[in-house]
């Protein structure tokens, strides 16, 4: 028993191709790289992505060179890396996220201080009718979707709308040429 912890332990080693090993790897790399290329835009149907898998499919056959040296066909040891490479990177997240334009900010016609009073004014609906206008101009429901939200009659919905419109353009009247103009 004592025997076995009395043994050093053997070093381990990184294994790194040698330089004969990376000369023939050089030169598969420049034969090959405009079929995986070729392949990797069929599989993406994107050149930059197609790049970029190329490269990562590469890499991992270099790290691999010493085993695919000894396949029977390098070209489709290589295409089955370019697969992989491309299975893995849809697997993650990332690559199905994209950028957006620019963000642009609805211009308004009217001044912030007309927004205030409308908003005001419908700050003084009755509660109900503060929620069908709401409802109705501003999230751009149908009758029969406030209807169904309130769960109130279609026809409750309709009268409610027509008189709290009444009652705002009352309170409106001054702004309203600076309201409703185009």
């Amino acid at each position: 028993m004592l025997e076995l912890l009395d043994k050093p332990a053997v070093p381990v080693r990184t294994r790194r191709p040698s330089t004969l090993a990376w000369r023939d790897f050089d030169g598969f790399a420049h034969s090959a790289t405009a079929r995986l290329h070729s392949s990797a835009f069929q599989l993406c149907r994107d050149w930059h992505l197609a790049q970029d898998l190329t490269q990562a499919t590469l890499a991992k056959l270099f790290l691999s060179w010493e085993r695919a040296v000894d396949s029977d066909n390098l070209v489709a040891y290589a295409q089955k890396i370019l697969l992989r490479v491309y299975l893995d990177h849809r697997r993650r997240r990332s690559s199905t996220e994209t950028v957006p334009g620019e963000l642009r900010e609805p211009a308004y016609s009217v001044s912030p201080e007309l927004r205030v009073t409308l908003f005001e004014a419908l700050a003084s609906l009755p509660v109900r009718d503060r929620a069908i206008v709401m409802l109705r101009y501003f999230a751009d429901h149908s009758v029969e979707q406030v209807a169904q939200e309130l769960d109130v009659p279609i026809t409750v919905v309709k009268s409610q709308t027509r008189r709290s419109l009444i009652k705002l353009r009352q309170m409106l009247n001054t702004e309203r040429p600076a309201l409703f103009a185009s």
